[in-house]
């Protein structure tokens, strides 16, 4: 049912944890299950959780190093937090991500669902690679889900958007635009355009980053395709380039993968 769905599990502790996951994926109908750098995994503790109906998500699991590669191929990817303010804004609820997760899978795209670990969760720097970020709302006496409790809610909001008929108009297949441009390719322009506003001096010098959080909003609100992330691309090498000339030289961003 959600075949274009992953929940990726960053740094998971304790392998019990990844086979309960695999238990409610499989009652969600979710099977794309990736761990990034696991902590001590050990395959039979989890087998004991994942159940019968987990054991062949977990047969089939991909097991990664690194959270840009684990992230590289989806249009769209949801972070979870507990923890609100500050850096994190613009919380989703999980029902208001699930139906607009399901509306880029419907328009071709696939979406990830990333968590982090059990102990401390992501950290901002692992946030910001996040298009959006979603939290599951709790009691204020105890704010912190079991992982596999909190992949669980999130699929069953992602199964019910699934089966909820679109709104407007007869779903008949993906629409006919060009594919929505990958993770990998929105870091390579979230890159470009840090530069290219460091450039012209609009980001502040004592904290790019922060400054940064509102331009990466904005762009992840829209589904920007791959001629559109071919356009902005361009833009920022032809204002670099005229920086250049004019004053300030910078180093040319690393040319960004493609088909």
């Amino acid at each position: 049912m959600l075949t274009n769905l992953a929940v990726v599990l960053f740094r998971p502790k304790f392998s019990e944890n990844v086979g309960s996951t695999a238990r409610a994926m499989a009652n969600m109908g979710c099977s794309t299950l990736i761990l990034v750098s696991p902590q001590d995994f050990d395959l039979g503790r989890a087998r004991a959780l994942a159940t019968a109906k987990g054991s062949d998500i977990l047969a089939n699991m991909l097991v990664v190093d690194d959270l840009a590669q684990a992230l590289a191929p989806y249009e769209t990817v949801y972070g979870t937090t507990a923890r609100v303010g500050g850096w994190r804004k613009g919380l989703l609820s999980p029902e208001t991500a699930a139906a607009r997760g399901m509306e880029a899978i419907r328009a071709g795209g696939r979406a990830a669902l990333l968590f982090g670990p059990e102990d401390k969760g992501l950290t901002n720097d692992e946030t910001k690679v996040c298009g959006r970020l979603i939290n599951i709302p709790t009691s204020d006496e105890a704010t912190s889900l079991n992982l596999s409790q909190a992949v669980l809610i999130l699929l069953y909001e992602f199964m019910k958007a699934a089966q909820a008929k679109p709104e407007g108009r007869e779903y008949s297949g993906p629409l006919p635009e060009s594919r929505a441009a990958n993770h990998s390719e929105r870091e390579a322009l979230f890159a470009n355009l840090r530069q290219t506003l460091t450039a012209i001096d609009f980001l502040k010098d004592d904290n790019p980053d922060y400054w940064m959080l509102p331009v990466r909003g904005f762009v992840e609100r829209v589904r920007l395709n791959r001629s559109e992330f071919n356009l902005l691309m361009g833009v920022c090498r032809q204002v670099k380039w005229a920086v250049g000339q004019g004053g300030k030289k910078i180093a040319a961003p690393d040319k960004p993968e493609t088909d």
